[in-house]
C-alpha cells in the first residue's frame, strides 16, 4: 500500500527533459542537449548512470562498470547537483530507478555485483553492485533504503528466486556497513517494523544483520525492542542473542537482558544452548562476575539434556516394532545432545580462559555449596574445565576445590558415577584433567581423598576407549612404582578390582602390569602378594586365554626368586608361587562344594608347584615358616577346589604330627641346657599316654644344628699347594686332577650341609605350621575343630621356670635358650588362642582363658629373663615382613648399665624408645622411671623393673581380630565330677586385669594401624623405611569398615569393663574417706587398673576418630556406636536424631571424671569427650563442658600408687595435651591467658622450690615451661582468629577490636616479662619463637585496625603501642642476650625476628603518616642490653657516660624494602646514625650529639597540634 501511494505521487511529477551539464566545452553541451532532445524515451536514471560510468544490462547478464566505484558515485552526485532542476531531478531520478528494478530480473541483476570492462586495467577486480553505489550518495539514500525495504514484501514468501538466491537477504546485505547513514533512527525502525512482519526465516537475517547496518547511537533502542521480542519468540533465541552479543548497550540494559535470557533458559532447546551461554558470559564484568556465574549454575540444568538410561531402555521395549527404524536416529539424537553440551562447555571454557573474574566466579561458586544434595553435574564439568586451562591459578583452585568437596563429603562417588554414565563424550576431552587430578587424589594423604581418586580410575577405565584405559593402567603402574604406602596400596586395590570387573579389557594390558615384577624392591610382603594375586588372575585365571602369554613369564620368574639364596627374593618367590596356586586351584563358579572340578593336568601342575616351593624352603627354617603362613592366608581369603583342600590337609596334618607332637612318656631322653619339664596341661585325666608338644627337644636340637653349622662355616679349608707347570707341560695333567679333586670334596662337603639341614624341624615352623594346620581343618569340616581339640589342652616341653628367678646365675648360652623357650611358648599359645577362641562350648572357652592367663605369666617371665640377657636376639615370628636380619639387628636387648653421672639421659632415650610402642601403659612406665630414679625402692617385689615388651611386638605372633570377642565374656564356671558323677569341685575363670591389659593393648594397636590415617611419607634417599605393619598381616586382608563394625560389637563389653574400672576406683576412694592422694595397697593390682582404665578410653577414643564416620555412607554405624554409649546412661528409642545420641554419650562419659587414677587416664577421658562432641556436628553445645572437666584436672593433685607426686615427661606431655584441650575449649581466652600468668605464677614465685600454686596445683618449677610454652602458643593462634581491621568498620567494631588487642597485648608483655625471672635456655628459646609469631600476626592483623581507627580512638591507639613497646624492648634485650651466649638453638630465632621488629617500627610510622601525624615520629637507637637491664659493654658508645641515664628509642636496622627516599627522612635528616646502623645488631660507635635526641623537650619548638596530642608514645611519638 505505500509503494501504490509512492507510485501515485510519482505520476504526478513531470518528466525531466534535461541532464546536468558536463564541466567541457559550450559545443559538448551543445550536444548533449540534443541527445537529450533526441532519446526522450530514456529515463534521467538511465542517462546519469550511464554518463557516470556503468552500463545497464536488460538480458539477465551484470551491469559493467567502467570506472572506479568512487568516481561513480562522485559523477552521479554531480550530475544531480548541476541539473537546472535541482533538488526536483531527485525524485525524478529514483522514480526511474524504481521503474528501472520493477522486473525481478533487473533487480537481481542491481543487487549482484558489477562486472568490470575488461578494456580498462586500472579498474578494481571487484565492485559492488548497482544499488549499493547508489546507497553511497548522501542525497539518494534515503529513497533508496525506503524503495528496498518495500520490495522486501513481495519477496517473503518465494524467499529464493530462479538463482537460488535470496531476494530479502539480498537486499538486507546492500544496507550493511555503510560509510554513514543519515537517517539511522528512521532506518531501525523500519528494520523492527520489518521483523514484526517478516517470517522466521526473514527474521533472522534482519536480526543477525542488525549490528553491521546500524549506528551505535541505535544500538540501545533496538536492544531493548530485541529483548521484548525474545521473550516472545524463542525461536530466534539464537539471532537475538547473535545480535545482543555484537550491539554496543549499557550496563544496565545489559544485566536487563541478561536476566530475561536467565529466565527463558529453561524453554531454549538443547542447540540454542551453546549461544544462551556464550551471551549470557559475554562482556561480564568483575563485580557482578560472581552474582552472573551463580544464577547460570542455578538455571543450567544438564541433567535435563540428556534421556536417562533407563528411560531410553524402557522406550525401547516400549517400541520394538520401530527399534530397528529409530535406533540410528536415537543414536543420533544421543550424540546431538552430547555434541550440544560439549558446546555448551567449549563456551564456557573460552570465558573462563580469558576471563580471570569468570573462573574466580565459578570457584566461589561451586565452593558456597553447603549441601550435597545441591551439588550438580556441572559442578564436577566445570572443576575438570578449570583445571583443563592453562593458567596455574585455575588449575590450583580446580584441585584445591575438589579436594574440599570431598573432603567435607559434598561430592561423593554418585555425583561422579552420574557424571560419567551420561556424559562420557563430553568428558573424553577432558581426560588429561581428569587423570591429573585423580593422580594427585591418589596421592594424597586423607584417606577419603585416595578412594575417591580410584573412583576416578575406575570409572576412567570403564566409560572410555582403549586409549584412555591404557593411559589409566599406565598411570596406575606408576603409582604402584612410587613406593609411597597409601598410593601404591590404593592401585594395587585398583588394578586388582578392574582384573575382576573387566577380565578381558585388563587382559590386553597384562604386559604393562608385568612392568612391575622390576620394582619390588620398594613393596612391602601385603603390596607384593597383591601384586601376584593380580598377576595370577591374569595368567591363570579363567580368562586365561587373554592373559596367557604371560604365563611363561610367571614362571620363570617364581622359579628364579625360588632359587636364589636371598631372603628377600625367596620370600618374594613363595608368595608368587601360592598366589599362582590359589589362581590355579581356585574353585569354579558352580561347582558342586563336594566334588571338585580342576583337571587332572591343572591339579598335577598345583602338586608339582607345591612340592617345588616345599623343597626350596625346606633348607631355610625362615622360608618354610613362611610358605605355611601364606598357604594358610591362602585357604582364609580364597575358595580352593575341594580335591586341593583335601590333598592339602592330609598332607598337613601327618606332617604336623610326625615333626611336633609326641607321646607322654615317664622320661625325657637327651642332654639339654636347661632341665626339660612337662608343664600347662589342662587335661589332667591324660598325664600318662597323652600327647606333648616337643618344643624344648626342637629348640635344642635346632641351636646344635646352628652351633655346628657355624663351626662348618669357621672350619678352615685344606691348603692345596699348585706347581708350576708353564715351565713343564707334563705337569699340566697334575695340576686338572688337582683341581677336580678339590671340587669333588667342596661339592660333597655342601652336600653333606644341606642334607642335613633339610632335614632338620625348626621351632620356628611351630606355630605358622599349627595355623595351616587349623584353617586346612575349618575349611575341610565347615569350622569344626574336633580332630585337633586336643592340642588346645595338650603341655608343651619346657624348662622348669624356677630357673628365672635364678637368671643372673646363668651362663650367656642358658640365658639365650631360655628366652628364646619363653617366645616360642608364648607364641606357640597366641596361635592356639587363635584358633579355639570362636569355640562355643564351656569348657573350651575356660581352656582358652586359662592359655591368656599362661601368656601374660610367660611374658613376666621374659621380662625378667631379657633384662638379665643383653645382646639377645628373638626369634622371629612374623614371615611376611622385614628381613629378620635387619629385624633381629634394630631389636636386639641393650644392655643394661650402672647407672653413673649420666644416666638421666640415657634413661629419658629409653624412655622415648618405650614410648614408640604405646602398648606399654603411662602407668607403668611412670612406675619404672620411679623406681629408676630412687633405687632404694627397688627393694619392692612388686614392680620388676624389667625390659618393656612393647619393643618386641613384631617378634610374637599375630592374635586374630576374633580373639578380642573373649572381651564380651564374663564369669565362666565348670563342674569337675568325682568317679560317681558327684560334683567334687566348681572351677571358675574370670577374665583378669592382667587379660585385659593384654587385649586391650593388642586392640589399640590394632585400631591405631587400621583405623588412624597414617601420612604417607616417601622413604629417605638410600634409607630404609621401618615397615609399621611387621605383626598385622592378618589386619590387612580387612576393610577399615569391618575392622570397625566389629569395634561397634565389642562396645557393650568395653563399657562394662569400663564401669568395673570406675567402681574399682570408687571404692578405692570410698576406703579411703574419698582421699586421692592415699597410696594403694596393692602396688600390681592398681597398675594394671589404672592400665586398663587408660587402654578402653584410649580404645574409645581411636574408635569414634576414624575419619570413615564422617562420610554419609557410615552415619547408621555411627548412630549405631553412639547409640551403645547412651543407652548405658538412659534406655531410651532408637530413632534419636544424632545430636541426641551424643548429648546422652557425652553425660554417659562424663560421670567417669571423678575416678581418674592418673593425669594420662585424665587426658584420655578429656580426649574422648571432644571426639564425641565433634561426631554430632555442633561441638561448640559441650565446649563448657569440656572446659570445666580440663580446669577440673589442672587443679587436682595427681599421685602415684605410691603416694609421691606424678612427674616425668610423660606426665608433662599429658599436662601439654590438657592445658591445650583447656585453651582450646574455653569462651574467653585471654582472660584465662591473664588468670594463669598473672595469679598463678605469681603464686609460684612465693613458694619453695618443691611447692605448687594454690590455684593451679599441677604449676610447679618443674612443669612451668609446659604452662609457658601452651600458653604462648594457644594465645598466638587466638590473635590470628582476630579479624583484621577494614575501613567500612563502624566505631563500635573498632573499638571492640581495639580491646581484644589491648586484652591480647598486655597477656603477651605479662609472658615476655616472666623471662626476667625464669631464664633457662629452654624458655628463652620458646619466647623467642612465639614471640616472633606474635609479632608477625599484630603485624598482619593488629596494623591495619590501627591505621582505620586511630583518629576515633586515639588514647586506646596509644596505651597499645606503649604496652606493646615495651614488649618488643624485652625481646630486643633477649636477642642481645642470645648473641652474647652464643647459643645456637637460642640465636637460629634471632634474625627473622629482628626482621618483624624493624617492620613493627616501620609500619608504626607508615600508620602515622596515613594519619596525617607523620612529624610526631621519631626514631633513635636503641642500646644493647641483657637480660637483667645492663648495657652490653662491647656495644657501649664512647659517649654513653653522659647518657647513661637516658633510656634512647628503638633505633632498628632499616628494611630494605624502603626507598631511598624514605630512609633519608627517617630521623629528620640525621643520616649519620643510619649509615651506623648494622642488620642484626646495633653497632653505634660514631653516634654524636646530633644523633641522639632528648625526648619531647629539645622537639618543643616544633610540635603541632597532633605532636601535643599523641605525646605519650615515646619515643615513636614524642
Amino acid at each position: 500500500m505505500m509503494r501504490r501511494k509512492r507510485r501515485s505521487s510519482v505520476d504526478k511529477e513531470e518528466p525531466l527533459s534535461t541532464a546536468a551539464k558536463p564541466k567541457k566545452g559550450r559545443s559538448a553541451g551543445r550536444q548533449a542537449k540534443e541527445a537529450v532532445a533526441v532519446e526522450t524515451n530514456e529515463s534521467v536514471f538511465a542517462v546519469f548512470v550511464r554518463k557516470a560510468g556503468v552500463t545497464l544490462k536488460h538480458d539477465a547478464q551484470s551491469n559493467e562498470i567502467a570506472v572506479d566505484q568512487v568516481v561513480f558515485q562522485k559523477r552521479i552526485q554531480q550530475q544531480l547537483q548541476r541539473s537546472p532542476q535541482f533538488p526536483a531531478i531527485i525524485q525524478e531520478f529514483i522514480t526511474g530507478m524504481e521503474a528501472h528494478i520493477e522486473n525481478p530480473d533487473t533487480l537481481r541483476v542491481c543487487l549482484l555485483p558489477c562486472v568490470p570492462q575488461t578494456s580498462d586495467g586500472h579498474i578494481s577486480s571487484f565492485q559492488e553492485s548497482l544499488l549499493r553505489m547508489l546507497l553511497g550518495v548522501e542525497m539518494l539514500q534515503t529513497l533508496i533504503i525506503n524503495i528496498l525495504l518495500e520490495k522486501v514484501p513481495e519477496f517473503m514468501l518465494d524467499s529464493t528466486g530462479d538463482g537460488g538466491l535470496s531476494f530479502p537477504r539480498m537486499i538486507i546485505n546492500q544496507l550493511k556497513w555503510l560509510d554513514r547513514i543519515l537517517d539511522a533512527k528512521g532506518l531501525s525502525l523500519k528494520l523492527m517494523e520489518l521483523v514484526s512482519v517478516a517470517p522466521v526465516e526473514v527474521q533472522r537475517d534482519v536480526i543477525t544483520s542488525l549490528p553491521e547496518i546500524l549506528d551505535d547511537s541505535q544500538h540501545n533502542d533496538v536492544g531493548r525492542e530485541l529483548n521484548c521480542l525474545l521473550l516472545e519468540r524463542t525461536q530466534l533465541t539464537v539471532p537475538i542473542l547473535d545480535a545482543l552479543s555484537s550491539l554496543n548497550l549499557s550496563s544496565s540494559l545489559l544485566t536487563e537482558v541478561r536476566t530475561a535470557v536467565m529466565a527463558t533458559m529453561a524453554a531454549v532447546q538443547l542447540e540454542d544452548l551453546p549461544v544462551v551461554v556464550k551471551f549470557i558470559l559475554h562482556s561480564v564484568s568483575s563485580s557482578d562476575a560472581y552474582e552472573v556465574v551463580c544464577s547460570l549454575r542455578k538455571n543450567l540444568e544438564l541433567e535435563q539434556c540428556v534421556l536417562p538410561a533407563a528411560l531410553q531402555a524402557s522406550q525401547t521395549l516400549l517400541k520394538t516394532k520401530r527399534a530397528a527404524v529409530s535406533a540410528p536416529a536415537a543414536a543420533a539424537a544421543a550424540s546431538s545432545s552430547q555434541d550440544s553440551i560439549s558446546l555448551v562447555l567449549d563456551g564456557i571454557k573460552s570465558a573462563v580462559r580469558f576471563q580471570k573474574t569468570i573462573a574466580e566466579a565459578w570457584l566461589k561458586a561451586i565452593e558456597s555449596v553447603e549441601e550435597e544434595e545441591e551439588h550438580k553435574v556441572i559442578d564436577l564439568l566445570m572443576l575438570f574445565i578449570l583445571h583443563s586451562t592453562n593458567a596455574n591459578q585455575s588449575r590450583r583452585g580446580a584441585e584445591r576445590m575438589l579436594k574440599l568437596k570431598v573432603r567435607t563429603g559434598l561430592i561423593q562417588e554418585p555425583l561422579l558415577q552420574r557424571t560419567f554414565r551420561d556424559y562420557v563424550q563430553v568428558l573424553r576431552g577432558y581426560f588429561s584433567s581428569i587423570l591429573a587430578l585423580a593422580q594427585s587424589l591418589l596421592r594424597s594423604p586423607d584417606p577419603g581423598l585416595v578412594a575417591f581418586g580410584g573412583h576416578m580410575y575406575r570409572c576412567s577405565f570403564t566409560a572410555f576407549d582403549s586409549y584412555c584405559q591404557q593411559e589409566v593402567v599406565g598411570s596406575l603402574v606408576t603409582h604402584v612404582c612410587s613406593g609411597a604406602g597409601g598410593e601404591v596400596d590404593m592401585a594395587l586395590e585398583l588394578l586388582c578390582g578392574l582384573v575382576t570387573e573387566k577380565p578381558s579389557e585388563m587382559a590386553l594390558y597384562a604386559v604393562f602390569v608385568k612392568g612391575i615384577l622390576d620394582y619390588m624392591d620398594n613393596l612391602t610382603s601385603q603390596q607384593i602378594r597383591k601384586l601376584f594375586q593380580l598377576l595370577s588372575r591374569l595368567a591363570f585365571g579363567q580368562q586365561q586365554q587373554q592373559g596367557s602369554h604371560i604365563q611363561d613369564d610367571m614362571h620363570i620368574v617364581i622359579r628364579k626368586q625360588l632359587s636364589s639364596t636371598v631372603p628377600k627374593y625367596k620370600r618374594i618367590g613363595i608368595i608368587g608361587a601360592v598366589m599362582i596356586i590359589g589362581s590355579m586351584g581356585a574353585r569354579s563358579e558352580g561347582t558342586d562344594s563336594q566334588n571338585g572340578s580342576l583337571s587332572q593336568e591343572t591339579l598335577r601342575q598345583v602338586t608339582a608347584l607345591m612340592e617345588l616351593v616345599k623343597s626350596s624352603s625346606e633348607s631355610s627354617p625362615e622360608a618354610a615358616a613362611l610358605y605355611y603362613d601364606e598357604l594358610a592366608n591362602l585357604i582364609w581369603s580364597s575358595t580352593l577346589d575341594p580335591q586341593v583342600q583335601e590333598m592339602m590337609g592330609s598332607r598337613v596334618l601327618d606332617d604336623f604330627q610326625e615333626d611336633f607332637v609326641v607321646d607322654l612318656g615317664p622320661d625325657i631322653t637327651g642332654s639339654f641346657l636347661l632341665p626339660p619339664r612337662v608343664m600347662y596341661n589342662l587335661d589332667d585325666d591324660e598325664s600318662q599316654g597323652g600327647i606333648a608338644i616337643n618344643l624344648l627337644p626342637l629348640l635344642a636340637k635346632d641351636t646344635q644344628s646352628k652351633g655346628d653349622e657355624l663351626t662348618h662355616d669357621k672350619k678352615p679349608l685344606k691348603s692345596v699347594t699348585f706347581k708350576p707347570f708353564l715351565m713343564f707341560p707334563s705337569c699340566f695333567l697334575h695340576f686338572i686332577s688337582c683341581v677336580l679333586n678339590f671340587c669333588v670334596a667342596l661339592m660333597a662337603d655342601s652336600l653333606s650341609v644341606s642334607s642335613s639341614l633339610d632335614r632338620r624341624v625348626s621351632p620356628l615352623c611351630l606355630s605358622p605350621f599349627f595355623r595351616l594346620l587349623r584353617l586346612c581343618e575349618e575349611k575341610r569340616h565347615q569350622g569344626d575343630l574336633e580332630e585337633i581339640d586336643a592340642l588346645l589342652g595338650c603341655p608343651l616341653i619346657l624348662a622348669d621356670m624356677d630357673v628365672v628367678e635364678k637368671v643372673e646365675s646363668l651362663s650367656k648360652a642358658e640365658r639365650d635358650f631360655l628366652c628364646a623357650l619363653l617366645f616360642h611358648a608364648i607364641n606357640w599359645f597366641r596361635e592356639v588362642v587363635n584358633a579355639f577362641c570362636k569355640q562355643t562350648e564351656t569348657e573350651m572357652k575356660m581352656k582358652v582363658m586359662t592359655r591368656l592367663q599362661n601368656i601374660t605369666y610367660l611374658q613376666t617371665l621374659l621380662e625378667k629373663a631379657l633384662a638379665e640377657t643383653p645382646g639377645f636376639v628373638p626369634p622371629v615370628s612374623n614371615f611376611d615382613g622385614e628381613s629378620s636380619d635387619r629385624l633381629a639387628l634394630s631389636s636386639a636387648v641393650p644392655a643394661l648399665k650402672p647407672k653413673k653421672d649420666g644416666a638421666g639421659k640415657k634413661r629419658k632415650a629409653a624412655a622415648r624408645r618405650s614410648s614408640e610402642g604405646s602398648s606399654q601403659p603411662a602407668e607403668a612406665a611412670e612406675a619404672d622411671e620411679t623406681q629408676q630414679e630412687h633405687p632404694e625402692k627397688e627393694k619392692d617385689k612388686d614392680v620388676w623393673p624389667g625390659v618393656s615388651l612393647s619393643v618386641f611386638r613384631p617378634f610374637f605372633r599375630e592374635l586374630d581380630l576374633e580373639v578380642l570377642s573373649v572381651l564380651q565374656s564374663g564369669l565362666l564356671s565348670r563342674s569337675l565330677l568325682d568317679s560317681e558323677l558327684h560334683t567334687k569341685v566348681r572351677e571358675e575363670v574370670l577374665l583378669g586385669p592382667a587379660e585385659l591389659v593384654f587385649l586391650l593393648e593388642d586392640l589399640l594397636h590394632k585400631l591405631e594401624f587400621r583405623l588412624t590415617a597414617a601420612p604417607t611419607k616417601r622413604a629417605p634417599f638410600l634409607k630404609t623405611r621401618a615397615d609399621r605393619s611387621v605383626g598385622f598381616s592378618h589386619l590387612q586382608q580387612r576393610s577399615t569398615k569391618d575392622i570397625a563394625s566389629y569395634c561397634v560389637q565389642l562396645l557393650p563389653a568395653l563399657c562394662t569393663h569400663l564401669e568395673n574400672c570406675h567402681n574399682h576406683f570408687q571404692a578405692l576412694l570410698s576406703k579411703n574417706d574419698g582421699c586421692v592422694d592415699a597410696a594403694a595397697a596393692d602396688l600390681q593390682e592398681h597398675r594394671l587398673m589404672s592400665a586398663s582404665y587408660q587402654l578402653l578410653l584410649q580404645v574409645l577414643n581411636t574408635v569414634f576418630s576414624w575419619s570413615g564416620f564422617s562420610q554419609p555412607g557410615h552415619r547408621n554405624l555411627l548412630k549405631k556406636a553412639l547409640g551403645v554409649l547412651a543407652e548405658r546412661l538412659k534406655e531410651g528409642d532408637a530413632d534419636l536424631t544424632l545430636e541426641q545420641f551424643v548429648k546422652h554419650s557425652f553425660e554417659y562419659l562424663l560421670n567417669f571424671r571423678s575416678t581418674m587414677p592418673s593425669l594420662n587416664t585424665a587426658l584420655c577421658l578429656s580426649q574422648l569427650l571432644s571426639t564425641v562432641a565433634e561426631r554430632g556436628g555442633n561441638a561448640a553445645a559441650h565446649r563448657d563442658q569440656t572446659a570445666s572437666l580440663a580446669r577440673h584436672f589442672l587443679s587436682q593433685v595427681w599421685v602415684t600408687a605410691s603416694g609421691e607426686r606424678e612427674r616425668g615427661n610423660k606426665f608433662n606431655e599429658a599436662l601439654h595435651a590438657l592445658l591445650t584441650i583447656y585453651l582450646e575449649q574455653v569462651d574467653d581466652i585471654l582472660k584465662v591467658v591473664e588468670e594463669i600468668a598473672g595469679e598463678g605464677i605469681s603464686e609460684l614465685l612465693n613458694v619453695s622450690k618443691d611447692e605448687s600454686s594454690a590455684s593451679w596445683p599441677t604449676l610447679n618449677r618443674q612443669t612451668f615451661l609446659v604452662f609457658y610454652k601452651v600458653l604462648l602458643a594457644e594465645l598466638e593462634k587466638a590473635v590470628r582468629k582476630i579479624p583484621a581491621g577494614k575501613s567500612s568498620d563502624d566505631s563500635e567494631a573498632q573499638s571492640e577490636k581495639l580491646l581484644t588487642w589491648n586484652l591480647a597485648v598486655r597477656d603477651f608483655h605479662i609472658l615476655v616479662n616472666l623471662v626476667k625471672v625464669f631464664d633457662s635456655r629452654s624458655v628463652l628459646n620458646v619466647c623467642l619463637k612465639y614471640g616472633r609469631l606474635f609479632l608477625e600476626s599484630f603485624l598482619k592483623l593488629g596494623m591495619p585496625l590501627l591505621d582505620y581507627s586511630f583518629k576515633r580512638h586515639k588514647e586506646d591507639v596509644q596505651s597499645l603501642l606503649k604496652t606493646f613497646q615495651l614488649s618488643t624492648r624485652q625481646l630486643h634485650h633477649m636477642c642481645g642476650h642470645s648473641k652474647i651466649r652464643q647459643d645456637t638453638s637460642l640465636t637460629n630465632h634471632v634474625p627473622a625476628l629482628k626482621k618483624s621488629l624493624e617492620l613493627f617500627l616501620y609500619r608504626v610510622k607508615a600508620m602515622l603518616a596515613l594519619n596525617n601525624c607523620q612529624e610526631a615520629f621519631w626514631m633513635g637507637n636503641l642500646k644493647n642490653r641483657n637480660l637483667k637491664g645492663e648495657e652490653i659493654l662491647s656495644q657501649r658508645s664512647q659517649d654513653s657516660d653522659e647518657d647513661e641515664d637516658e633510656e634512647e628509642g628503638e633505633g632498628l636496622p632499616l628494611p630494605q624494602q624502603l626507598s631511598d627516599d624514605e630512609v633519608s627522612d627517617v630521623s629528620n635528616g640525621k643520616t649519620a646514625a643510619a649509615e651506623t646502623r648494622q642488620r642484626g645488631f646495633i653497632l653505634s660507635e660514631h653516634r654524636t650529639a646530633q644523633t641522639v635526641m632528648k625526648p619531647q623537650r629539645q622537639r618543643t619548638n616544633s610540635n603541632s597540634s597532633h605532636l601535643n596530642s599523641v605525646s605519650v608514645l615515646y619515643p615513636y611519638l614524642t
